[in-house]
């Protein structure tokens, strides 16, 4: 990225020159601001550097003593940390007590720490600045900064080096002076988190400095920026347009299908028609329901328990469309309320799906799931009645059979409990116990685990088992209420936003369970710029800003994978996501589809242990060395995820990446492709 220093300004002419850059360098020690002008400055959305110069305020108060400088650079920098700052820049002459005590305030407010050596008068050895890095690394250094002055090609090539000896997303070095101008695009192409230039129009902070707008169209030529009016500028002091995010089918085939039981009507507000949705209103018609539009809130006249049974009689056939969810969900509740066997049938990709573990699960419930060959493949024949007591069983197969189960047992005239070892997808079984409980039906749930579990205060990630009490004899009972918006989509626009641009979101909740809501922490930590105003369920902003390598384990989210793959394809560093083994049997081989298309599109990418490791690097970087993405024919294999990470991929590929399916993405989200237009791409 291309950081425009922004010195001698006023907290307004601030504001004004941040609509003018992607990144800035404020200098404290030349804007002179208030506290409150600070916080002001700080709480924008461009990702901005603090700095504050000893030197700088010295040689513009020469009555200050360099202690008081020092007091005075700490302060602010500590003030500016507080407000927001993406950065804070302490340079390696600093006293060690304001070093410790701006880097603590950093941390404890999420600001990077940049430690900062420069040379105005040569280049030292390559040795001597080598050594300068590890000491930079070694005192608080998150990012380390080295700028000298540079007389010769010789000079300039001994700072590029540094980038053959550390990593290069933690490292800005480069030359001063007319020999090193060029020097300060080559550290991008290095994997430099970013470079600096001066405003357009202004004079330079130092030798050898590029006006930013001469960079952007060095850099980014006539790219477009997904949220941006002009091409080559991701700066703007337009707003951003707001995208609103569908509801969460996750949520609605739950509710559509606990609202069914009913004996009186449900309002379900903010619903989204999708082929899933689709699938599970014909389903709930079929079982007797009365279903309806009224605007975006879905109305449904439930048939009640008594009518269904009356219904499903035996040698019934249910149509559950292309949905796995609906599959695993109807599976317990025929076994609950069907007096024979039921059939149920799929179609598409759902035809070639195992529905791994129903058996098994159901078999410890009284009831026989078998499918075709002896495969458990839809056609499913469901047959016995579904018991109540006590069981246990592995979680490694999903969670939406134990989602069933927790929807049909309550039915049932006895208590039931039962442990799942080894859960994975815990959040999609809160997401049920939470519906529920807003038609009525109240379960107990109990997260387990060891010593890791109790030291992260009850992360879902350290559960080793759940265990589950549900008591029988109990009511489904009408409900009105919105459904959340779907992170599961929404995260899609977020990478967009993050790595090709800005966007903006409404119709979500940062309160919510949803698993996929953990797109947020895996942005941050890749270093995104988020914000979000108005409590849980403001807009939420994302904007381009440096991203590097994360790690993390996606067996609680697994549909994310798709989107954090071409994520991590621009992070600069490998990446790791763990649990690959719950990719198998999505809408396709998701973890073969993925790497598939992270090869054919030229990313360094292999599975081992697990774990899809993958090499990234900065959008700059790819630019300046021409390694965007490959575009081209692609095969989404049918499914949405794929679909939609693709269509994300191509904003960052070489020529057009042409899809041999786009109509798969109305399984979840038919408006998606009109969504990212209106976002901008």
């Amino acid at each position: 990225m291309i950081c425009s220093t922004v010195q001698n300004k006023d907290i307004h002419e601030i504001t004004a020159a941040l609509g003018r850059c992607e990144m800035a360098e404020i200098r404290l020690d030349s804007c002179r601001l208030s506290p409150d002008q600070i916080s002001q400055c700080f709480i924008s959305d461009v990702p901005l550097v603090a700095t504050c110069r000893i030197s700088s305020l010295m040689a513009g108060d020469p009555s200050l003593t360099e202690a008081a400088a020092s007091r005075i650079s700490e302060d602010l920098l500590i003030k500016a940390a507080v407000a927001g700052a993406r950065y804070v820049d302490i340079e390696l002459e600093a006293p060690k007590q304001m070093v410790k005590r701006v880097a603590a305030a950093a941390r404890e407010n999420g600001t990077a720490v940049i430690r900062s050596y420069h040379d105005f008068s040569g280049t030292d050895s390559f040795e001597a600045l080598k050594a300068i890095v590890e000491k930079c690394m070694y005192h608080s250094g998150e990012i380390v900064k080295i700028v000298t002055t540079a007389s010769s090609e010789s000079d300039v090539q001994r700072v590029m080096d540094l980038y053959s000896c550390f990593d290069p997303s933690r490292l800005i070095a480069f030359c001063m002076g007319e020999a090193g101008r060029g020097s300060r695009l080559e550290c991008l192409a290095k994997g430099a988190p970013f470079t600096y230039a001066s405003l357009d129009g202004e004079p330079a902070a130092a030798p050898g400095q590029w006006p930013d707008r001469q960079m952007y169209c060095e850099v980014y030529g006539t790219m477009k920026f997904i949220g941006y009016p002009d091409a080559g500028v991701c700066a703007s002091d337009q707003p951003c347009p707001v995208i609103n995010v569908p509801s969460s089918k996750s949520f609605a085939q739950r509710a559509i299908l606990a609202a069914s039981l009913c004996d009186g009507v449900s309002r379900l507000g903010r619903y989204s028609s999708c082929g899933d949705n689709s699938s599970a209103v014909a389903l709930v018609r079929s079982l007797g329901a009365e279903v309806s539009l009224d605007g975006d809130v879905l109305v449904v006249k439930g048939a009640g328990t008594d009518a269904v049974r009356a219904r499903l009689s035996g040698g019934e056939s249910l149509n559950v469309g292309e949905s796995g969810l609906l599959t695993r969900l109807m599976i317990p509740l025929a076994g609950a309320l069907a007096s024979g066997p039921v059939t149920l049938s799929g179609e598409k990709t759902l035809q070639k799906r195992v529905i791994s573990g129903a058996d098994e699960i159901m078999a410890k419930f009284g009831v026989k799931v078998t499918g075709q060959g002896g495969e458990c493949i839809v056609p499913l024949r469901v047959d016995g009645a579904l018991t109540p007591g006590k069981a246990e069983f592995s979680g490694a197969s999903g969670s939406q059979i134990i989602s069933g189960l927790l929807m049909a047992l309550p039915l049932l005239q006895k208590n039931s409990s039962f442990v799942v070892h080894d859960p994975v997808s815990i959040p999609y079984m809160l997401i049920t116990v939470d519906i529920l409980k807003k038609f009525g039906i109240r379960i107990s749930d109990e997260m387990l685990g060891g010593d890791d579990f109790m030291l992260s205060e009850g992360s879902w990630d350290f559960c080793t088992d759940m265990l589950f009490k549900v008591k029988g004899g109990q009511k489904y009972c009408s409900a009105d209420f919105d459904m959340e918006g779907d992170w599961s989509t929404a995260a899609n626009f977020l990478v967009a936003g993050a790595v090709f641009g800005r966007a903006a979101l409404s119709g979500l909740d940062t309160g919510s369970v949803q698993a996929d809501l953990s797109i947020m922490d895996i942005l941050m930590d890749a270093g995104a710029s988020l914000s979000q105003y108005d409590g849980n369920d403001g807009c939420i902003s994302v904007q381009r800003s440096p991203l590097h390598s994360f790690s993390v384990d996606a067996s609680q989210c697994p549909d994310l994978f798709p989107i954090i793959s071409v994520l991590a394809a621009f992070c600069q560093g490998t990446s790791e996501i763990g649990g690959v083994d719950r990719l198998a049997h999505k809408e396709c081989d998701r973890g073969r589809a993925i790497l598939d298309m992270l090869h054919q599109m030229g990313v360094e990418s292999e599975v081992r242990d697990n774990v899809l490791r993958i090499s990234g690097h900065s959008l700059a970087q790819r630019l300046l060395t021409g390694k965007l993405l490959k575009g081209g024919d692609y095969s989404t294999f049918h499914d949405h995820r794929m679909a939609m990470a693709l269509s994300v991929a191509s904003l960052g590929a070489d020529s057009p990446v042409v899809l041999d399916d786009r109509e798969c993405v109305a399984k979840s989200c038919p408006s998606f492709f009109d969504m990212l237009s209106q976002a901008g791409a």
